[in-house]
């Protein structure tokens, strides 16, 4: 795992996102089929819905028992339509709430795989209570007290990737990208053309380098030759080796430091700071202030 920037090319940005949306790189069912020993997939929201487009269940990892969440995208235009290419509902947020706090309660870590262009954005998931669920989704990965592990695994886009991205460690994958909005989404907004979207993937920063000189991503997870599409299996791997170690960092600190230093990573964006430096911060700052008391008790309610 790369964690400085400089050993990381300086790559097209419209290469980056072309890259990130292949329909070739592995997607969330392939990676479970490369790492899970055991996998059992839990499905809906217990409020009378499930969605395709997000994946996830309790599997076993090289004898270690996880929980694990992705977005599942497809091959194939039929699979893409069968995941509503990923863009989940409401539904879909729930049911990660549900399976985070099941983590919780079971006492066994949180694996989120982000690859989304965004949340679902139709009339009926913004009746739904689209909005809504995305923040709650935040709120409870915030103060979940098991370690969770976030890997950006091809096209992190908008509130629908945020959404599973609160987490101790955020990898990427070299050829994904992270942006709160989609380049096109972006040009639109800001050039009043979607044509400039080129120009708009350069100016948001949504490559690996340039997230990791950010602080946004703690390391980036190499490719094979020809990037992930060209290897599924090696590049797969090489995720689960990741977040493993990822894993590892983090199973010696305590429930209430783990916490407070991962909404004190979040925090630090905007300062001149890293979420280094965050890392390395006293033992003192470790402690939860009262707000901090008071987000548990509301991301619980």
């Amino acid at each position: 795992m790369l964690r400085d920037p400089d050993d990381l090319p300086v790559r097209p940005a419209h290469e980056v996102v072309a890259a990130a949306r292949d329909v070739r790189r592995p997607t969330t069912r392939d990676h479970l089929a490369y790492w899970m020993d055991a996998f059992v997939e839990l499905r809906g929201d217990r409020a009378g819905a499930d969605c395709p487009a997000l994946v996830g269940g309790l599997g076993v990892v090289d004898g270690r028992a996880v929980m694990v969440i992705g977005h599942q995208k497809g091959h194939t235009t039929a699979d893409l339509v069968r995941a509503n290419f990923a863009m989940a509902s409401p539904a879909g947020y729930r049911k990660v709430i549900r399976l985070a706090r099941l983590a919780e309660k079971v006492g066994v870590p949180l694996v989120t795989l982000i690859d989304t262009p965004g949340a679902h954005p139709g009339i009926e998931a913004e009746q739904q209570g689209q909005a809504g669920a995305i923040a709650a989704c935040l709120g409870v990965l915030a103060g979940l007290r098991v370690p969770v592990v976030a890997v950006v695994t091809g096209e992190g886009g908008s509130g629908g990737a945020l959404a599973l991205g609160v987490a101790d460690r955020v990898l990427i994958s070299a050829n994904a990208l992270y942006s709160v909005i989609s380049p096109e989404g972006c040009a639109a907004i800001l050039w009043k053309s979607r044509e400039a979207g080129a120009a708009a993937a350069r100016a948001l920063g949504l490559d690996a380098r340039s997230l990791l000189e950010l602080g946004v991503v703690d390391g980036v997870v190499a490719e094979p030759e020809g990037g992930a599409q060209a290897d599924p299996a090696a590049a797969s791997l090489a995720l689960r080796d990741a977040v493993l170690a990822a894993l590892d960092e983090l199973a010696a600190a305590e429930p209430a430091e783990r916490v407070a230093l991962r909404r004190r990573r979040f925090r630090a964006f905007g300062l001149p700071t890293t979420a280094a430096h965050v890392y390395a911060g006293r033992a003192d700052d470790l402690r939860p202030n009262e707000n901090e008391n008071e987000d548990d008790e509301e991301a619980s309610a």
